[in-house]
């Protein structure tokens, strides 16, 4: 009888040597390599991992037969079983093995020699895979080249943004027309998706949700910096006025910055709202005015929105907001809707600034470029809108100058200094 030998397959072959090899040093303690050896055996192992991961990825683009045979969904269902390995990385694996069969040769062949690492792959396959349907296989083929060769030099997250604009180097004449394609297409998804919405809680507070174009929002964020980040010389209060020990986080900055961008709105340059630009007008009575315990009234298109905010609030408002106080007698006719002139001009702000350089209130060194004008003499009082009534206040120390918590003494020196009332 005659025994007929099967040849052993190269790649099987090729397995079982490297099985071998290793077991030939499973004993073997690194721990007394010397330096050099160890820098050789990291680098020419991880050329190795990148070359049987290739090898690997090769067998399984071809091995459709073996889930058929096994009855396995694909081979990587069936290896991931095999192994017991996540299904969804054997999935990718499979997905990154199919590409580099179909058309990713260059990154086979760098996995091969080892010069491209599997995740260096990935990030490659995919950018190759992102390019614009219409550019051309030569334009395709250039791009996959070009970035094999960044491979050598840059890891795969450096990669991956090298993908993205792998046009500019490849093909500039395409790449600029491409961006703005791409571009268009973001802005037109970005209005069709953007919204806004304000829901009342109940407690005082408004929630604010919304999705806006990246152009708005980085246009709404500079804004708020310009409100939180005033530049300081060194121990000088934070945003607000607030002491350094005192400092807010972020997300609490932005909600004040924002509630202090809304106040600093030229009214003169807003739409027309039912024949006049934009106002809000408040309600409240004028007893109740000069003794700050009372609430005031927002009037919307109903006309009664009911008490939305405090006396002090409206008084505070009243002096650099388009705010219009209705003041009320007993029988609640209209007393007074606001004077001839109520809010400081902008000549009269410059002058202010010249004069004032800083926050008025001793010690805060806030610029007066971040300041609100304030009346020394109360408008609820009959304060009179010029320069020697007003005063720079920050945002901080012009609330705390509304608050009949604490008195404010105008001292020698023109500074404003805060008491608490006992």
């Amino acid at each position: 009888m005659v025994t007929t030998l099967v040849p052993t397959h190269p790649i099987v072959a090729c397995a079982e040597t490297v099985h071998a090899a290793l077991e030939s040093v499973a004993h073997v303690e690194p721990v007394y390599m010397a330096t050099s050896d160890k820098v050789t055996a990291l680098e020419q192992l991880a050329r190795a991992e990148s070359r049987l991961a290739e090898l690997r990825l090769r067998v399984m683009a071809s091995a459709d037969d073996v889930a058929t045979e096994r009855g396995a969904h694909d081979v990587a269902a069936w290896l991931a079983h095999q192994i017991n390995a996540e299904p969804r990385a054997m999935r990718a694996d499979l997905d990154l093995a199919k590409d580099l069969d179909r058309y990713c040769g260059a990154v086979a062949g760098g996995m091969r020699t080892g010069q491209v690492s599997t995740a260096q792959a990935r990030v490659i396959t995919r950018a190759i895979d992102e390019l614009p349907r219409d550019v051309g296989p030569d334009i395709t083929t250039k791009a996959e080249a070009q970035l094999v060769d960044y491979a050598s030099h840059f890891r795969p997250g450096q990669l991956r943004r090298l993908g993205r604009r792998i046009l500019d180097v490849v093909a500039p004449e395409v790449a600029d027309e491409e961006a703005a394609k791409i571009l268009a297409e973001q802005e037109k998804r970005a209005q069709e998706r953007a919204s806004l919405r304000l829901q009342r809680i109940g407690d005082g507070t408004t929630r604010i949700a919304g999705l806006l174009s990246d152009h708005v929002a980085d246009r709404l964020e500079t804004y708020l910096h310009a409100f939180t980040s005033p530049r300081q010389r060194e121990g000088a209060p934070g945003p607000f006025g607030l002491p350094p020990e005192d400092q807010q986080p972020r997300r609490r900055q932005y909600a004040h910055a924002f509630a202090m961008l809304l106040e600093h709105l030229d009214p003169a340059n807003l739409p027309h709202h039912g024949g006049d630009a934009t106002a809000v007008m408040v309600t409240v009575g004028i007893d109740q005015l000069r003794s700050g315990l009372a609430t005031a009234g927002l009037i919307d298109g109903d006309f009664d929105a009911g008490p939305n905010l405090t006396a002090d609030q409206a008084r505070r408002l009243a002096c650099t907001a388009r705010i219009i106080p209705v003041v009320l007698g007993g029988d609640a006719e209209i007393l007074d809707q606001g004077r001839s002139r109520r809010l400081f001009t902008a000549a009269q702000r410059r002058a202010m600034r010249l004069r004032d350089r800083t926050c008025r209130a001793e010690g805060c060194e806030v610029p007066a470029t971040w300041t609100e004008a304030h009346h020394l003499d109360p408008w609820s009082s009959g304060g009179r809108t010029d320069l020697a009534d007003g005063v720079l206040l920050c945002s901080h120390h012009h609330h705390r100058a509304h608050e009949r918590a604490y008195r404010t003494d105008v001292m020698p020196t023109g500074a404003i200094r805060f008491h608490r009332r006992l």
